[in-house]
């Protein structure tokens, strides 16, 4: 993603984070990037007992109003709003708690011993690190070294 893309998800988020939180909706992820058929700008959103088309649709009009009153984006785009599916991202520290005993791939910067990607259910996170049962092994791994991390089937 280009600098003008960062600077119009970052102003997005700061935000849609606070609107869907006072709506018990949480914002998971924002993407905004040129695809096939132009440019796209997708919310990914969830709430504990799962998101519905009627959330989708009220997080929709609610953005869409937003964007269209502070002209934050100054060409055609596509909104999206969707559920992050099954294999939805994890990205704050409390995203690991609660999908502790979930199986999780994490990505990590640097390599931790000669391995960069951990395949393992979650175990939760103590002292800023995930813990990763990975084959029976527990695992520690830094949670400010982590590059991506995501649920997995």
């Amino acid at each position: 993603m280009d600098t003008a893309s960062n600077q119009i998800v970052d102003t997005i988020e700061a935000f849609a984070g606070p609107l869907l939180a006072d709506m018990g909706i949480e914002l998971v992820e924002v993407q905004f990037r040129r695809e096939g058929h132009g440019w796209v700008l997708r919310f990914f959103i969830d709430k504990e007992q799962g998101v519905n088309l009627d959330d989708c649709a009220t997080v929709s009009r609610e953005i869409s109003a937003y964007l269209e009153v502070e002209d934050v984006i100054d060409h055609a785009y596509h909104l999206e709003v969707s559920s992050p599916g099954a294999e939805r991202p994890l990205k704050k520290e409390k995203d690991f708690v609660r999908f502790a005993e979930k199986k999780a791939r994490v990505k990590m910067r640097e390599p931790v011993g000669d391995q960069k990607v951990f395949t393992g259910i979650l175990q939760g996170v103590e002292q800023g690190s995930v813990i990763l049962d990975q084959d029976g092994q527990k695992i520690l791994l830094d949670i400010s070294k982590i590059s991506k991390a995501r649920l997995t089937l």
